[in-house]
C-alpha cells in the first residue's frame, strides 16, 4: 500500500464464492438474489395472512403470493438485464456491443440494472393481478414492503465483489478496494489463484493501472440507505400504523425512499466509467433513472393520503 495510505481500512478480501461443487462455484452475489426472493416471499405471505393490517378482508391469499413468486422472479432477472442492455450497454458501449453481441447474453459476467428490474417486477406484478383477478395496489404495496430485503442483500453482494466501489477519499472511513482487471467476474479476482489482485503489484499478468487509493465504501451505502433503512421504517408503519390500510401509500413511500437513497449514494459512488464524459459531472446514470421513481411514489403518496383507509368506516 502507498505510504500515504496506510491508515485506510483493507478491502476485507471475501472469497466470492461461498462453496464450490463439482468445479462450480456457488456465488455469493448469486445467493443474495436467492435470499432476497425467499425471504420477501416468506414476509409477503406473513402480510396477506394478517387480515388487521389491511382493514378487512387480506388483498391475496399465500397460493397467491406462491404463485407471482415464479413471476417476480423472472421479472428481477429479466427486467434487470435488459433494462442493463437498454439503459447502460446500447446507450454506451453500443461500439463494444457491434463487435461481440454475443455479449448481451453472457449474464454471468456481470451487468445487471435495479431500474431494468423495477421494471420487470412491476410487469409480473400487472400480469399477475390480472391474471389472478386481483387489485394492483395492494399487490404494489406488498412489493414495496418486501423489496429492500433484495436490495440489502444485492448491496452487500456488491461489497463482497469489490465492485461499484465508491469515488476516491481520505476520509477515516476510505477502503483500498483491489481494481486489476483480470478478465474475469468479478474483474479482480484471479480464480485459478484464488487471490484478490491489486493493481499496487503490478502484476505483469494484467493489465497495468495506478496503484489503489482509498475509496468509500459506497456499496455499504446503498446496503443502508436502499435497503436496512427503508425496510426497518416502512415495516414499523406496517406493524404499528396501519400503513398498508392506505393502498399505494406503502409502494409510493419505498419509491420515495430508494430514490433518495440512491441520489445521496451516488454522490459518493464512482460513476460508471463509459459514462464519463458522455454526462455531465453534476450526475449519474442511476440519478436519471430514478427521476421516474421521485414522480411515481410522490403520485403513490398522494394517492394513499387522498383517500380514507380502509376499514374506517367500521370505526
Amino acid at each position: 500500500m502507498h505510504a500515504l495510505y496506510t491508515a485506510a481500512l483493507s478491502f476485507p478480501e471475501f472469497d466470492p464464492a461461498l462453496v464450490e461443487i463439482g468445479g462450480f462455484p456457488i456465488r455469493w452475489y448469486a445467493l443474495a438474489y436467492i435470499a432476497g426472493l425467499i425471504l420477501g416471499w416468506r414476509y409477503a405471505v406473513m402480510l396477506v395472512k394478517r387480515e388487521r393490517l389491511w382493514g378487512g378482508t387480506s388483498p391475496a391469499t399465500p397460493d397467491d403470493i406462491d404463485d407471482i413468486l415464479f413471476y417476480v422472479t423472472l421479472g428481477v432477472i429479466l427486467g434487470g438485464r435488459i433494462g442493463y442492455i437498454f439503459f447502460y450497454q446500447l446507450p454506451f458501449q453500443f461500439e463494444t456491443v457491434q463487435r461481440d453481441p454475443w455479449s448481451l447474453l453472457r449474464i454471468w459476467e456481470g451487468g445487471m440494472s435495479f431500474h431494468g428490474g423495477l421494471l420487470g417486477v412491476a410487469i409480473a406484478i400487472l400480469v399477475s393481478a390480472k391474471m389472478r383477478g386481483l387489485k394492483l395496489f395492494p399487490l404494489a404495496d406488498i412489493a414495496g414492503v418486501v423489496a429492500p430485503i433484495g436490495i440489502f442483500f444485492g448491496r452487500c453482494a456488491n461489497f463482497i465483489n469489490a465492485e461499484l466501489y465508491g469515488r476516491h477519499t481520505d476520509a477515516p472511513i476510505g477502503m483500498i478496494f483491489p481494481e486489476a482487471n483480470t478478465g474475469g467476474t468479478p474483474s479482480a479476482y484471479d480464480w485459478a489463484a484464488n487471490e484478490w489482485v491489486y493493481c499496487r503489484d503490478q502484476n505483469p499478468a494484467y493489465r497495468l493501472c495506478q496503484p489503489e487509493m482509498p475509496r468509500h465504501p459506497s456499496q455499504l451505502y446503498e446496503a443502508f440507505l436502499e435497503g436496512l433503512l427503508p425496510f426497518l421504517v416502512i415495516s414499523i408503519l406496517v406493524w404499528r400504523f396501519g400503513l398498508l390500510k392506505r393502498r399505494g401509500l406503502a409502494a409510493g413511500i419505498f419509491l420515495l425512499f430508494y430514490a433518495a437513497g440512491r441520489t445521496i449514494s451516488e454522490q459518493f459512488r464512482e460513476p460508471d466509467s463509459f459514462t464519463m464524459g458522455v454526462l455531465p459531472d453534476w450526475v449519474t446514470m442511476g440519478q436519471l433513472l430514478s427521476l421516474p421513481m421521485w414522480i411515481g411514489g410522490v403520485l403513490l403518496v398522494w394517492y394513499g393520503l387522498s383517500r380514507p383507509p380502509a376499514g374506517a368506516e367500521r370505526v
